[in-house]
């Protein structure tokens, strides 16, 4: 006995009823708030952080949100609440209504709560850890630089009050906010219900796991204001005595004494050899600096920059056929930055990339024009600043340095001294840092012509004299 089974020509399959919900929105940040488990007065929610932008980045970050409904965190996997205190939670509505409840085991009673990633030591912690994506220091990194790094996730059980005392009931936390260490500012919406998250069974069947409801924040990355950056930059060349230092108050003057220094005054030129030191210690050369170079100083000196990370980019040669610059990265604070990177956008040198040499560079033509940068295996640790190795000597930044190359070949026109050779944007670690508001001059301040760049005539000219005396001298 057997059966032959046809197709039928006049079937038409029938659309899926499903509940309508708004679609995931593309966002450079993305959190995903997922229900996988509820119950009549508590559920479980995962949380997902994952970066969308290539420059985009977070180190230790600390996500904040504000309840709405008197909920408050129990217990926790893959992440912790930077307070704990119990007191909290017995003088709450949760203490009111929970009378019979200990509340020593709870996370956090907090209205709005702060909570970090946990460090890596935790990760195969039977009571915290052993959850995918997590246990990271509150690291997360591009998607071209690690994939796997680019998403933190951490699971939190939530217990609810009245009037919500159903498995229905499931009021999203509001208010989101995330920051990290020296990185980019992000600004975020409000969660939004989207399609509920669909994934693998963890037990490894063929099947798919769908979550109870799904909501989604988006983060974007802003524009930092003037006086808040995280990092600044300053520029050097060849053909200037002097340093343009990073701006005055680049990251702000909060901690500055601004009747003793102008937090609006332009930053003073500086010798090369002051950016090696902090910027308590270059009064002294600034002031040495300006009496050989007969600049006026005025009675209030400018604040200080007083960003954690800063940037020199120097241009180092210009010739005929092409240009180098030096590129040195400073770390003014006691913690070390690991798998950093750094992208420099140029608009007219970009075509003209050849070569990083003691960092991986790469063109990103997808980002405005823009160079990426990152230590080389096993070189990409920046250091923290440390004590001088002797008393009274000036602490010593961390530093990394590398020369980038450009050919002239597809920029013939490329005027390098003048502006061209010089970044219009740099992001480090995802912060988009201070840039200088002028460029570097020679003393006396009119502009050297770089040698590749003499007129013919100059050189004829010069050709002839030497033809002219030569012959009288002999």
């Amino acid at each position: 006995m057997h059966v032959c089974c046809t197709k039928d020509p006049k079937y038409k399959q029938k659309k899926k009823t499903t509940l309508k919900f708004f679609p995931r929105q593309q966002a450079d940040l993305s959190i995903t708030y997922d229900v996988i488990d509820s119950y009549k007065g508590n559920y479980k929610a995962e949380v997902t952080l994952e970066n969308h932008h290539p420059l985009g980045r977070l180190d230790h970050w600390n996500l904040t949100f504000e309840w709405m409904r008197n909920e408050f965190i129990y217990d926790m996997r893959g992440a912790f609440t930077r307070r704990k205190d119990p007191s909290e939670c017995l003088y709450s509505a949760a203490g009111q209504y929970y009378q019979d409840f200990d509340f020593s085991k709870v996370i956090s009673c907090q209205k709005k709560p702060i909570i970090s990633d946990l460090p890596p030591t935790l990760k195969d912690d039977d009571k915290v850890g052993k959850l995918p994506y997590s246990c990271r220091n509150g690291t997360l990194l591009p998607k071209n630089m690690n994939p796997m790094k680019a998403k933190s996730v951490f699971q939190m059980n939530v217990f609810k009050l009245p009037p919500d005392l159903n498995r229905t009931a499931i009021n999203p936390p509001q208010n989101w906010k995330i920051e990290g260490f020296v990185n980019p500012h992000y600004k975020c919406g409000q969660p939004v219900r989207i399609d509920p998250t669909e994934t693998p069974d963890p037990s490894g069947v063929e099947a798919t796991v769908t979550a109870i409801a799904t909501y989604q924040v988006a983060c974007n990355i802003t524009k930092p204001k003037p006086k808040t950056a995280r990092c600044c930059v300053s520029f050097s060349a060849y053909y200037a005595d002097s340093v343009v230092p990073c701006n005055t108050c680049a990251c702000g003057c909060e901690d500055d004494d601004t009747r003793k220094c102008d937090e609006d005054a332009r930053a003073l030129p500086l010798p090369a050899e002051a950016l090696l030191v902090p910027f308590a210690n270059r009064t002294v050369k600034a002031r040495a600096w300006a009496k050989i170079k007969h600049f006026d100083l005025p009675r209030k000196l400018p604040c200080a920059d007083n960003c954690p990370v800063s940037l020199n980019w120097h241009l180092d040669s210009d010739y005929k056929t092409g240009w180098t610059v030096r590129v040195t990265l400073f770390n003014w604070v006691r913690r070390p930055f690991e798998d950093w990177f750094l992208a420099v956008r140029l608009k007219k040198a970009f075509i003209g990339f050849e070569n990083v040499y003691s960092f991986n560079g790469t063109r990103l033509p997808k980002v405005n024009r823009t160079i990426f940068m990152q230590g080389l295996p096993g070189l990409n640790y920046l250091v923290g600043l440390t004590n001088g190795s002797k008393p009274g000597e000036s602490p010593v930044p961390g530093k990394q340095q590398s020369v980038i190359s450009f050919l002239k070949k597809s920029t013939p026109r490329i005027r390098v001294a003048y502006g061209d050779g010089f970044p219009t944007k740099v992001i480090y670690n995802g912060a988009e840092c201070a840039l200088p508001r002028r460029l570097p001059k020679r003393s006396g301040g009119s502009r050297r012509t770089p040698t590749g760049l003499l007129p013919a005539g100059v050189a004829f000219l010069t050709f002839v004299v030497i033809s002219y005396y030569l012959p009288l001298q002999i």
